[in-house]
C-alpha cells in the first residue's frame, strides 16, 4: 500500500452540525494515513469560504489538503484572488477543475475549459502548485466523442498538471484503456483511480446518471433486488469495489482517491480489505 497515493475526498460541510461531524469523520480517517485529503468547491464558487475553512482546519490538524478549484462562472481577478489566498495560508496542493455550470448562471465566465484554467494558474504561480486535473475513464458526459474527451485530457495535462484523478467507475478495463491510450498520446503524470464505495442505491444511480459514470447491468439488477435491505447494499457493495480496487492495484494503477461523502466507514472497510 506504501507504494501507491492514497488520497479521500470531502466536501464543505454547509451547517455547525455538518462541520462537527465532518471533524469526527476526518479525525477517524487520519488514522488510514492518506496521502491528503481534497476538499470540494461548489459550482462558481459557492461554497469557497467553506472549501478554504475545511481546508485550513485539516492543515491544522497536521494533515496536507487540496483545495478543489472550479473555474465556471469565475473571472481572472476572480481566481487570482484565489490563488493569493491558498498561498498566503501555505497550501500548495490544487485540484484544478472546469466544474458545472450552477443553476442561474447563463454564461461560463471567462474560462471555459480546465486546461485554461491550468495555464492561468501556472501563468499566475509558477511551480507552486501540484495540481491535479479529472480524467473520465467513460467519457465525460458532455463530450462530443472519446477522441475529443481524450484530447481535452491531454490538454490539461500539457498546460501544467502534475496528476489526474479519475471519475469514479465500476469498470476496470475501461480505466486500464483510458490510461494506454493517454500514453499513447504522451501523458505520462500518474492517472489515479477515483473510487465511490457502493452504500445507498438510489443515490448511486442518481449520481451515476448525473455524471455519465455506468454501473454494470448485474451490478444494478443485484442492487435493486435488495430493496431497502441497507446491510445487503452495503456487503455486496463492498464485495463489487474491493475486488475492483484489488484489479486496479495488481494492473499497476498508481493509486486511489477515495470519494468518502464525509462518512468514516465505507472508506475505512476498504481500506481495511486491501490493507490484509
Amino acid at each position: 500500500m506504501t507504494d501507491h497515493n492514497f488520497s479521500i475526498e470531502f466536501f464543505p460541510p454547509k451547517t455547525a452540525e455538518g462541520a462537527e461531524k465532518l471533524r469526527a469523520t476526518r479525525a477517524k480517517l487520519s488514522e488510514l494515513h492518506p496521502k491528503y485529503f481534497s476538499v470540494t468547491f461548489g459550482a462558481g464558487g459557492t461554497t469557497q469560504q467553506g472549501t478554504l475553512d475545511t481546508v485550513l482546519e485539516i492543515m491544522a490538524a497536521g494533515e496536507e489538503a487540496a483545495p478543489h478549484l472550479s473555474c465556471v462562472g469565475g473571472t481572472r481577478e476572480s481566481i487570482r484572488a484565489i490563488l493569493q489566498q491558498y498561498q498566503a495560508h501555505g497550501i500548495r496542493r490544487l485540484v484544478a477543475l472546469r466544474g458545472d455550470l450552477p443553476s442561474g448562471y447563463g454564461a461560463a465566465g471567462e474560462f471555459r475549459y480546465a486546461s485554461e484554467l491550468v495555464e492561468f494558474i501556472r501563468a499566475e504561480t509558477g511551480d507552486w502548485f501540484h495540481i491535479e486535473v479529472a480524467a473520465y475513464p467513460e467519457v465525460h458526459p458532455q463530450a462530443k466523442s472519446p477522441q475529443a474527451d481524450l484530447d481535452a485530457f491531454v490538454r490539461k495535462v500539457n498546460a501544467g498538471a502534475n496528476a489526474a484523478i479519475t471519475q469514479y467507475f465500476y469498470n476496470a478495463d475501461a480505466y486500464f484503456q483510458f490510461v494506454e491510450q493517454a500514453h499513447k498520446a504522451g501523458v505520462t503524470v500518474p492517472i489515479v483511480a477515483g473510487i465511490m464505495p457502493i452504500t445507498n442505491t438510489t443515490q448511486l444511480m442518481r449520481f451515476s446518471d448525473m455524471c455519465g459514470a455506468e454501473i454494470p447491468r448485474w451490478v444494478r439488477l443485484k442492487l435493486s433486488s435488495f430493496g431497502d435491505d441497507t446491510a445487503s447494499i452495503k456487503a455486496f457493495g463492498l464485495d463489487v469495489v474491493t475486488a475492483l480496487c484489488e484489479r486496479l492495484l495488481a494492473g499497476g494503477a498508481p493509486g486511489l482517491h477515495f470519494y468518502s461523502m464525509n462518512q468514516v466507514a465505507p472508506t475505512t472497510a476498504l481500506w481495511q480489505r486491501l490493507v490484509k
